[in-house]
């Protein structure tokens, strides 16, 4: 996928405020965590991410906020949750905000863990790592399809299954959308800086649990 409209971006997009919707989008994800406790099902954690994001002042969101709990962090962006998850004592979970600051995109995601789960730690550990690798992988100038062959031999070499439904895609100063640009998986080009979003999703090989991150990748 190569579309000449791909990378562009409209009038009022400046790249400070690409970082600086970033730099908010992670404040408030952090905000959000540290507020989620166990006993709280998904239905509470949304309500609490509606209140973070207006206190942080967000203009909108782009896309809608995604809490997941335990055995829901397997389901991709579109599948539902299972109803009424709570989070347990010892827990996995990861958050996914899409707000908007400024008119420009903010997308964050990150996985956290309550108690003292080793392979838990682990996993949600092994999807930063990911990110990282692959970040490193894209600043060498390689495809968007290229950054995402390496991502996924680098997970099945860490002992993780990646999500191969989630590709990333890029954002900008909303709404993104009206550039028409694909997955940054399927994208045949370098992926310039400032509007390309690395989505890492993985799973455990056998128990019920996955890891999510993704962030921005800045020059």
């Amino acid at each position: 996928m190569v579309n000449a409209t791909a990378q562009n971006v409209g009038p009022l997009f400046l790249t400070s405020r690409m970082a600086e919707a970033r730099e908010r989008s992670w404040n408030a994800l952090r905000d959000i965590a540290g507020r989620l406790s166990p006993g709280m099902t998904e239905h509470d954690a949304a309500v609490v991410v509606r209140e973070r994001l207006a206190v942080g002042g967000v203009d909108r969101i782009w896309h809608p906020s995604i809490i997941r709990f335990g055995a829901n962090t397997l389901k991709t962006f579109r599948q539902r949750s299972v109803p009424d998850t709570v989070l347990a004592e010892n827990d996995i979970f990861f958050v996914d905000l899409g707000p908007v600051f400024e008119g420009h995109e903010g997308d964050v995601g990150d996985t956290f863990v309550v108690g003292n789960d080793g392979v838990m730690h682990a996993c949600a550990e092994a999807a930063r790592e990911l990110f990282r690798r692959g970040e490193a992988r894209w600043r060498e100038g390689v495809t968007g399809i290229a950054l995402y062959d390496y991502v996924t031999e680098q997970a099945e070499s860490l002992g993780w299954r990646l999500n191969h439904e989630t590709k990333g895609h890029r954002v900008g100063d909303y709404p993104h959308a009206v550039h028409k640009a694909g997955n940054l998986g399927d994208f045949d080009a370098t992926p310039v800086p400032g509007l390309w979003i690395l989505e890492i999703q993985i799973a455990h090989p056998v128990l019920p649990i996955g890891a999510f991150y993704e962030d921005l990748l800045m020059a």
